[in-house]
């Protein structure tokens, strides 16, 4: 599990109590802590521990061949893919084993790919779950937990990830883990980047948790505003997004539980927001469609803007 926060921890967490060998990647104080203590999860008020093997990317490479791991998961913020991917390359070059996704955004599957071949990428979102580090060596994680796969770009006839694919729902449905495999990856990702882009940017310059936007009188008008720029911003990567898929996901965070989004905890801790990989993503489509987006870009500007300042 390459970055174990909130979303990997937990997924580990599951995985390793299903009787799997885990081994995950963090770094600085969180990585001190899961080695000298351990991994604690607290999942909406249920506490387990669990001793996992971890390691900063360095030891990992030194310590384990990639092809030592049925499945390498990559759960790390999208701001991080590019670095780790370059740090990471010779030792994912040297093995055959598939890589998972599964981060924010539409275009992370795709720096993978630059890296181990597209026959070897697996897309992924994790659906309906809240979580981050709360201090170092416990995570904490909310929601149904769910996770949607699939080949990366398409998936062929014939394509060999087929069986994978199919064993890695049934092995992560069987460890708690309610998992769907998707012969389309490319629409999921962009139904999950709808809600995201609905609500993490604004999350972080209102402060507000997903419920309170959706449910304001005038925060909520802009996420779905927002939303449906997405949808128009699809049809850039061949992806036809419908005003059915809009309404869909709109329903879906209104009645979601009320969290925080993982920008809105990266703006409270002063980290780096994902805005080029939800809003900035939005934003490059819509301007090679010649289109506007002016709720993305206004939200976008100002928290640049902020940021700046």
């Amino acid at each position: 599990m390459i970055g174990a926060g909130g979303i990997g921890g937990y997924y580990a967490a599951k995985l390793a109590q299903a009787g799997h060998n885990v081994v995950l990647t963090a770094r600085g104080e969180h990585l001190e802590a899961l080695q000298a203590n351990g991994l604690v999860v607290d999942y909406e008020g249920t506490i387990s521990h669990h001793d996992l093997p971890a390691f900063d990317h360095q030891t990992l490479m030194k310590s384990h061949r990639a092809d030592d791991f049925d499945l390498i998961a990559i759960t790390l913020k999208s701001t991080a893919t590019e670095p780790v991917m370059v740090e990471l390359s010779p030792w994912l070059q040297a093995g055959s084993t598939p890589v998972l996704s599964l981060q924010n955004g539409v275009d992370n599957e795709q720096r993978i790919a630059q890296e181990v071949g597209e026959q070897r990428v697996l897309g992924g979102l994790a659906v309906r779950i809240g979580g981050h580090i709360t201090e170092p060596g416990k995570v904490y994680a909310e929601g149904v937990a769910q996770i949607v796969m699939g080949a990366w770009p398409v998936q062929a006839r014939n394509d060999p990830r087929t069986d994978l694919l199919s064993r890695l729902e049934q092995a992560f449905t069987e460890a708690g883990i309610p998992t769907r495999v998707t012969d389309d990856i490319h629409y999921e990702l962009w139904r999950k980047l709808v809600i995201n882009n609905g609500v993490n940017p604004l999350s972080a310059l209102t402060y507000l948790d997903t419920y309170k936007l959706t449910h304001h009188p005038e925060f909520g008008k802009m996420v779905y505003g927002m939303m449906a720029e997405t949808v128009q911003a699809s049809k850039a990567d061949g992806v036809n997004l419908t005003e059915r898929d809009l309404d869909e996901m709109f329903d879906l965070i209104s009645s979601f539980n009320a969290i925080k989004t993982s920008m809105l905890v990266d703006q409270e801790k002063g980290r780096p927001l994902e805005l080029d990989s939800i809003s900035g993503a939005v934003l490059r489509r819509c301007q090679s469609l010649g289109i506007e987006a002016p709720y993305t870009h206004t939200v976008h500007a100002l928290l640049q803007h902020q940021k700046a300042g």
